[in-house]
């Protein structure tokens, strides 16, 4: 398995594998997710040995169920708290999501508890702060766009993974790492200088430079799909023990939070006057 930018899958066992990136071909599948530099050397696992503690080795069902019901839980909370008008639990629900991302990622070991708990969480963040922009005119159903947009685009990259339209090969392993570091890097930068200069170095001001660094970053968070797509498709042909199902679950929910809140700030910008 080639590296991947999710720090969740590191602690999953996995197979070498070469080729084309083929999401089991032998039965169809989804999923993967994230966004953050990790790295880890492939071994090889045997599914009989993986499956002694688990009874069965992981399916492309296991994946799909455990990440549509974390989306689910994510999207339900959202949509919760916009119509509460509770928007004052975003900043808490976000500090949750983000100390309950770092357990699950540091833990090494599965949970569904802690992953639910993050969806929930990061759900009512996100709906938190999808709300309390939608209280301007200006603004009104950002939100929704914002979901449509997400949608899109995780199923675009599916499409393209599927159809190995892009290959998943060591060298665009590393090109992707390059870009994602760099995205990072300018973030970090530009909060800095913000504190010296107002604005910082306008990559979040809302001017074409912010629109057009909005673009580039969800674009690096499109590709990194494609990544996360191959770290599960190994995770299954490896044999991997089923409960990694929750792993995977986590790992995109983390890549649709990102992608969710770059792509509701694109909108923002483009919506104001």
């Amino acid at each position: 398995m080639r590296s991947t930018s999710n720090p969740a899958f590191r602690n999953l066992p996995t197979q070498q594998q070469g080729g084309y990136a083929t999401f089991d071909r032998s039965g169809g599948g989804m999923m993967g997710g994230g966004a953050a530099m990790a790295g880890s050397q492939s071994s090889y696992v045997d599914p009989t040995q993986a499956t002694q503690d688990t009874g069965r080795p992981i399916t492309v069902d296991d994946v799909v169920q455990k990440t549509a019901i974390s989306a689910g839980l994510a999207l339900v909370a959202g949509i919760l708290t916009v119509m509460s008008g509770l928007y004052i639990l975003a900043l808490p629900a976000f500090i949750v999501g983000l100390v309950v991302s770092l357990i699950v990622i540091f833990k090494q070991k599965p949970s569904a508890p802690l992953t639910l708990v993050y969806s929930g969480a990061m759900g009512v963040a996100l709906g938190g702060i999808t709300g309390m922009m939608q209280q301007s005119p200006a603004m009104q159903g950002i939100g929704i766009q914002a979901v449509i947009g997400t949608a899109g685009v995780f199923f675009g990259m599916l499409v393209v993974y599927k159809t190995g339209a892009v290959r998943v090969t060591p060298r665009f392993t590393k090109w992707m790492m390059g870009a994602l570091i760099g995205v990072v890097v300018l973030m970090l930068a530009n909060l800095v200088a913000s504190f010296f200069m107002e604005g910082g170095f306008g990559l979040r001001d809302g001017g074409p430079l912010a629109i057009l660094f909005s673009i580039v970053v969800i674009g690096v968070a499109a590709f990194s799909l494609l990544l996360d797509f191959d770290a599960a498709d190994n995770a299954v042909k490896a044999g991997v023990p089923a409960k990694y199902s929750w792993y995977l679950a986590f790992g995109l929910m983390t890549t649709i939070v990102w992608l969710y809140i770059e792509i509701l700030r694109l909108l923002s910008y483009l919506r104001q006057d």
